[in-house]
């Protein structure tokens, strides 16, 4: 091992040596010229061969692993140098052989083949020199002739910080000051017991500021322990590689090493937690400008130089935001946006790295990495007057922040209850329609037509390298409402988001925060799919204008209704199933109803109690299409029902429609039915909304432990359901299932086949019928990307919130009426004392509505009017426009009469 070249065979290796002086023993010319895996006669020369290139390699191991002790060395495959970066021992090993291959330098001292964890440790409390009875040690600070310490660059090779061991004062500023010594979570107690104690904080300024201002420093705080059965599994690893590389006859073939995090995220969370009980005034301004440096610094490795591996640059970035709350503005203003810009350059696979070390290591630092951000995003837009030339788009630190908290987003739902990503719903192809002059148009008016934004929508890079979609979120850790910014959701003008979100600027895209849907409240994300829909509605009147000009078609500019109340559902149905028919693109232009025999003009009010009257109707029992839940009050498809799989189509139809205009439903779907429409087949936890009883009993099965369970249960692979006429049909889950007993082995096979027959198979046809309707309507709508299920679900029903109060202060008043004037005192006393079914009839009254809208009565402009003076009309409304015509009526009395009688009589629509 002390040898210049140990063997003429291994001088691939030897010639990687910078100066080591050691005469070599000579050995026979025959084995020089043999290769270092070449095939010999001889088993004592091919043992030789083995021997050296295992010296050789076991020397790079040693290096890569503990470094030369040298704390001026260069070397950049030396630990001395600090700019390798940590290995494990396993890591190590492959990594020496690969090193053996490309002639890499070796250092002139030879490490000790000592394990770190086995050197002595110093009394971090005495200021006395260490003793250590290693004699290698002692021979080695002979030959160094450093009579001023006891310990020798090997023994601070031992002592290194990666091994998070305790060490003296002294040496730690040595090594700080001339080897830049990582922290370490004894380190760290000491420090600060010695800040509390002294009332200084310079000790412990330097150390963070000498960690945190250099990435190379920063990666290897904190380190994992090395135990003496990690590195002996370390040179087991080293012999098999060696094995294989001498039997192999490509040795230039690379061998992979293993990966592994060298971070002990637990020591790094109780040293910060240690460090809080330091008063932050003593180290916050230099730990923010450390932070600051280091994010430079971080920044200019990852546009340029490249120099750092991507565990280091996770490793770095995962300390950075473990760090204590430093309760001072600068952190928010100063380091953090440096740091969200630096996470801005990371390539996608650290960012996945980054999402999966929160998730497994960091759960309980999530809350405060988000809080974090969210505060540093709301202050920002808060103190910002944005206008029309600088908006919050251009604002790059809400924007840097906003896509680190993405990669916080992924990581909050890898950290929760995920399901497989195999339980998908078939897609539903639309097939698409020739329009030669509408492509012509879309040619002249390229910012005005999406009609291909279906196609030129991407899959998030990140959740491709996850293989992460939300649908298989059962349960995040935190919820995803906490993603929400309010402030920012506020501030956001919504027609310029989606034009940035639709319009390629220079060699990219301009940011938009619909591609980072997360962030946005779902009332945000509504106006933006309205908005979406609007221009989508123009495009198709464009189209319908071009076709009547050239004479191809007559004027169609809307999707007209014209139905009869007394057969809403046959009028409705058939004439959409013509226009499904004939031209499906149709279904996209703005639709205008007309009841046959009355005089409204359809502005939006005649459309909403249209689908108001359709959904009664459709979904009442006698109608036969769905059946009813009485414990949850949801509707479910019939699985025996006689209706066509057309008619579900049109229903689904209806409900595209509903979304598409912008129109609310008193729909009551389980949450499983918007999860299938978002293309999640349903599984066992989707019937606790949809039938509880039974999600009860199967849960209680699954838990159940005794070796009984078939003698307590009773239950087979046969099963039992009532149609709606309440006739019991058995179906077998498996072949031959009645004979099929449900014990402890199946039991979850058990669950799993009987929750997919009757929310997958049992309703395959009918519901796959009814989003593909809904699929004419929304296929090209960003519906499915802006919108989680449960949003989905808030876009149809509206809100469940019914808030009046916030009705009372969004509530704008005309004609002469103000919030002080004695009759509106007296209109929201009586609205708040009614009932909630009077409440609804309210809405429905002036709004043609009984839903509240998407984010709640807050977003419902309602308007109230002076209709003249007092007399004895009842109040009437404009649902159009939400506004409630309301005559000054003398008395508290008189006005609580007429508006009772008024919302509880107000079917149909006349001229006024």
């Amino acid at each position: 091992m002390n040898s210049k070249s140990e063997t003429d065979e291994a001088s691939r290796g030897s010639e990687a040596s910078s100066s080591n002086n050691n005469p070599a023993p000579s050995n026979s010319k025959e084995q020089s010229e043999a290769g270092l895996c070449a095939d010999t006669s001889s088993n004592t020369t091919d043992i030789m061969k083995r021997a050296a290139a295992r010296q050789l390699i076991e020397r790079y191991f040693y290096q890569l692993l503990d470094g030369c002790g040298n704390p001026n060395c260069d070397n950049q495959y030396c630990a001395s140098s600090g700019e390798a970066r940590n290995l494990t021992p396993n890591e190590a090993a492959a990594e020496a052989i690969k090193l053996f291959y490309k002639e890499a330098r070796l250092c002139d001292t030879l490490p000790n083949k000592v394990p770190r964890t086995e050197a002595s440790t110093c009394d971090t409390s005495a200021s006395a020199p260490c003793s250590t009875s290693n004699t290698k040690d002692k021979n080695n600070r002979d030959k160094k002739g450093d009579p001023s310490c006891s310990s020798s660059p090997n023994d601070n090779k031992t002592d290194k910080p990666e091994t998070s061991h305790n060490i003296s004062r002294e040496e730690y500023k040595n090594l700080s000051h001339n080897n830049g010594a990582p922290l370490t979570e004894d380190r760290i107690y000491e420090l600060c017991d010695e800040c509390l104690q002294t009332k200084k904080p310079q000790a412990l300024i330097r150390a963070l500021g000498e960690a945190f201002t250099q990435p190379a420093i920063l990666s290897r705080c904190f380190q994992k322990k090395v135990s003496k059965c990690d590195v002996s599994e370390g040179k087991k690893k080293l012999d098999k590689e060696l094995k294989a590389m001498c039997s192999s006859s490509d040795p230039d073939k690379d061998v992979d090493c293993v990966t592994g995090p060298g971070l002990d995220v637990g020591s790094c969370q109780r040293a910060f937690q240690y460090l809080a009980k330091v008063p932050s005034e003593y180290y916050s301004s230099a730990l923010v400008i450390a932070l600051k440096t280091l994010a430079e610094n971080m920044e200019i490795d990852l546009r340029i130089t490249k120099k750092m591996s991507l565990d280091d640059v996770v490793t770095c970035f995962v300390i950075a935001f473990e760090v204590p709350d430093l309760r001072c503005s600068d952190y928010l203003e100063i380091a953090l946006p440096a740091l969200c810009h630096a996470a801005e350059h990371l390539p996608v696979k650290a960012q996945a790295k980054l999402a999966r070390t929160w998730a497994q290591h960091c759960k309980d630092s999530l809350r405060h990495i988000l809080e974090t951000l969210q505060q540093l995003i709301t202050l920002r837009v808060i103190c910002t007057n944005y206008s029309r030339n600088f908006q919050v788009q251009d604002d790059e630190t809400v924007t840097m922040a906003t896509k680190l908290m993405k990669i916080v987003y992924f990581a909050n739902m890898l950290a929760g209850v995920m399901e497989a990503n195999t339980l998908r719903e078939e897609p539903i192809v639309i097939a698409s329609q020739l329009d030669p002059l509408g492509d012509a148009l879309d040619h002249l008016y390229p910012l005005s037509s999406i009609k291909n934004s279906k196609q030129a929508q991407q899959d998030d890079p990140l959740a491709i390298e996850l293989d992460v979609n939300v649908l298989d979120s059962r349960k995040p850790y935190l919820p995803f409402e906490e993603f929400y910014n309010e402030p920012l959701s506020d501030n956001i003008e919504m027609d310029i988001d989606l034009a940035n979100c639709k319009t390629e600027i220079g060699n990219g895209r301009k940011f938009s925060f619909l591609k980072y849907p997360f962030i946005l409240t779902a009332a945000t994300k509504s106006l933006g799919l309205y908005y979406e829909n609007r221009i989508r509605m123009y495009s198709e009147r464009r189209v319908s204008l071009l076709h009547a000009v050239v004479g191809a078609a007559p004027p169609m500019p809307f999707l007209r209704l014209k139905v009869r109340r007394s057969h809403i559902i046959d009028d409705a149905l058939v004439e959409l199933e013509m226009i499904a028919m004939e031209r499906a693109l149709d279904l996209k232009k703005q639709l205008v109803v007309e009841f046959e025999g009355e005089q409204g003009v359809d502005e939006g009010g005649v459309s909403k109690e249209f689908f108001q009257l359709v959904v009664e109707q459709i979904f009442n029992p006698d109608y036969g299409m769905f059946t009813h839940r009485q414990d949850s009050h949801t509707v479910w498809f019939n699985p025996t029902s006689f209706e066509t799989e057309a008619q579900f189509t049109l229903i689904g139809i209806v409900l595209g429609l509903a979304i598409y205009n912008n129109i609310i439903l008193a729909v009551n779907f389980p949450m499983v039915v918007y999860r299938k429409l978002m293309g999640k087949k349903g599984s066992f936890e989707d019937l606790a909304d949809w039938n509880s009883t039974l999600y009860n009993g199967l849960k209680d099965m699954l838990d159940y432990t005794g070796s009984d369970l078939e003698e307590v249960y009773y239950q087979t692979f046969r099963i039992c359901y009532t149609d709606v006429f309440g006739n019991n049909i058995f179906h077998d889950l498996k072949e031959n299932g009645d004979n099929i007993f449900v014990t402890q082995d199946n039991k979850q096979e058990f669950v799993d086949l009987y929750s997919d027959f009757l929310l997958n198979k049992s309703v395959e046809s009918q519901f796959r019928a009814f989003r593909r309707g809904f699929v004419m309507v929304t296929d090209e709508s960003q519906l499915g990307a802006l919108f989680r299920p449960e949003e989905v679900e808030t876009l149809v029903c509206g809100s469940k919130n019914f808030d009046f109060n916030e009705l009372e202060k969004s509530t704008e008043y005309d004609g002469g009426y103000t919030a002080e004037s004695q009759i509106i005192k007296d209109f929201w006393s009586i609205v708040h004392g009614l009932t909630l079914e009077d409440k609804r009839k309210l809405l429905q009254f002036t709004t043609g509505s009984d839903r509240v809208p998407v984010g709640g009565l807050s977003h419902l402009k309602l308007v109230i009017a002076r209709n003249g003076p007092d007399s004895d009309r009842l109040p009437t409304a404009h649902t159009c426009f939400n506004v409630l015509l309301l005559p000054e009526y003398s008395t508290r009395h008189k006005l609580q009469d007429r508006l009772m009688k008024a919302i509880s009589y107000s079917k149909g629509f006349g001229m006024l």
